[in-house]
């Protein structure tokens, strides 16, 4: 029986045992019309599968050395004592860019679901555990972030009714192992 409970920061050691990893078969391909001025243009398109670990670039333990994590709150989805699930809901945050200066708004920073425990609800399930937190602790919004080639998550957060508000095709210029992917940002009304 898998159950789920917030923890503080001494779990996060736990917390980054879930694995992160994104089945990649397809990406969404930004195409802008005219320089941008007459809009983008979103296809999905087949792309050579594989799997992008998704914890290469997001330790769960390191949060705190580039961050206030004080207003944060951790979620687990345990099976009996094994972590299989994980969720961040960031809040007020100094320099927390995904925010973008609101102090309205909250940011899921973070949701991992185990391989072999995905598809049975529990990404759901923390979702609806950092949306109902989320607005309990008086913000508006919840804001997103996605890469263009994380077609599940671009789903997830579509049905969620998440509205993509950013899209940045540069946003990982700077890193070349992910130089090509575009940052979608998406905001759900809480």
């Amino acid at each position: 029986m898998i159950t789920f409970r917030q923890v503080d920061k001494s779990f996060l050691p736990i917390y980054d045992k879930v694995t992160q990893n994104v089945e990649i078969n397809s990406e969404l391909r930004v195409r802008p019309v005219d320089g941008g001025l007459g809009g983008l243009v979103f296809e999905e398109v087949p792309v050579s599968p594989h799997i992008k670990d998704l914890a290469e670039h997001d330790r769960v333990m390191e949060f705190e050395k580039q961050f206030d994590i004080s207003t944060w709150k951790f979620f687990l989805a345990l099976d009996g004592e094994i972590p299989v699930g994980a969720a961040t809901l960031a809040g007020k945050t100094p320099g927390l860019y995904m925010a973008g200066g609101r102090e309205d708004v909250c940011v899921l920073w973070d949701i991992r679901v185990a391989d072999k425990y995905k598809h049975q609800g529990i990404g759901q399930k923390l979702f609806d555990l950092c949306k109902t937190t989320g607005k309990k602790d008086g913000y508006n919004q919840m804001v997103i972030e996605c890469q263009n080639n994380n077609i599940p998550a671009i789903h997830f957060y579509r049905k969620q009714g998440a509205v993509l508000g950013k899209v940045d095709r540069y946003a990982y210029y700077t890193e070349p192992e992910c130089r090509d992917e575009v940052q979608l940002v998406w905001h759900l009304d809480l």
